[in-house]
């Protein structure tokens, strides 16, 4: 009988380590998904200790405190310390314990806000952040330098980075206060149905443009790069390849919840980027690609959030 190999999962509760632990090639492997109250990842000794114990061939870092622009920008001292936090003790503690494998998942947001699209690698660092979610963005800057760094240090440690493009889906925050817009419309249009509501308020013009991939999908690449790790580029956009407008997105779940009201657009309020699609060639040259509809993603993540509210 074969031995699973162990892999340390950091995040396993949040989204997108719950759509990795129910992916169906999980099994291959032993996780170690710690709670939070079983490692507080903020204590680097804890961390240290509990990674040398378990020894596990390879470290996903996914943890880390997440939300929507709203969140953001109430909290930026959070966001910025405890990620960084995150980041630092997660990957220094695996390089201390000799792991040579660790894949870290960084975010979208740490490119520049005024760069042209599909945004590429090389474009981290080149420009000025979105002032929105910059505390975010610094601290998953930090971590994939961080990765960088520890392999040009040693090329033994395969420290790799993978910069998903926004993200919905099973186990999403609908809470408007740290939702991010998927999530966050879901909920403001199931509302308005329930309460007869012939309108729902857009932030902006609705004109900015999102990419959404369903979190199931890169838990698929996840995995695949576990089963393909040598062949994984040491950092990678992993996205669709295209985006939609914020007002289709609000068109899309309204069809899909069956609300017929109208739309208004609140144009005081900040809308972020005016565009955020990640350019997805290197993820073609490796080989994969998302598989999951706009539609289809946007009814399993209805399905998910009418169960959580019941």
């Amino acid at each position: 009988m074969s031995i699973k190999p162990i892999v340390l999962l950091t995040g396993g509760r949040g989204m997108v380590g719950r759509n990795i632990l129910e992916h169906a090639m999980a099994p291959q492997f032993s996780f170690l998904a710690p709670t939070s109250k079983e490692l507080d990842l903020r204590d680097f000794a804890k961390v240290q200790e509990y990674i040398n114990t378990y020894s596990p061939e390879l470290v996903i870092h996914a943890a880390g405190l997440v939300g929507g622009i709203q969140a953001n920008m109430a909290s930026p001292v959070d966001y910025l310390v405890e990620n960084i936090d995150l980041g630092r003790n997660v990957i220094l503690a695996s390089r201390n314990a000799g792991i040579k494998k660790l894949l870290n998942l960084s975010s979208s947001c740490m490119y520049p806000r005024n760069a042209s699209n599909p945004l590429t690698e090389d474009l981290i660092l080149r420009g000025e952040l979105e002032p929105t979610n910059e505390g975010y963005a610094l601290a998953k800057i930090f971590a994939t330098r961080l990765c960088e760094y520890i392999h040009k240090e040693n090329i033994a440690f395969q420290y790799k980075t993978f910069i998903p493009c926004n993200l919905y889906g099973r186990f999403d925050k609908f809470d408007p206060k740290h939702s991010h817009l998927i999530p966050a419309i879901i909920h403001k249009v199931h509302l308005a149905k329930l309460n007869q509501q012939k309108t729902v308020e857009i932030w902006g013009d609705g004109g900015a443009r999102r990419e959404f991939m369903y979190a199931g999908d890169l838990a698929d690449a996840v995995l695949k790069a576990i089963n393909d790790f040598d062949r994984v580029p040491s950092l990678m956009n992993v996205g669709l390849g295209h985006d939609h407008s914020i007002n289709e997105y609000y068109e899309v779940v309204s069809r899909i919840i069956g609300w017929n009201g109208e739309f208004t657009h609140d144009l005081s309020r900040p809308v972020g980027m005016k565009q955020k699609l990640v350019s997805i060639e290197r993820q073609k040259i490796w080989g994969w690609q998302a598989t999951t509809s706009l539609a289809d993603g946007i009814s399993k993540s209805y399905n998910f959030y009418l169960k959580s509210i019941q």
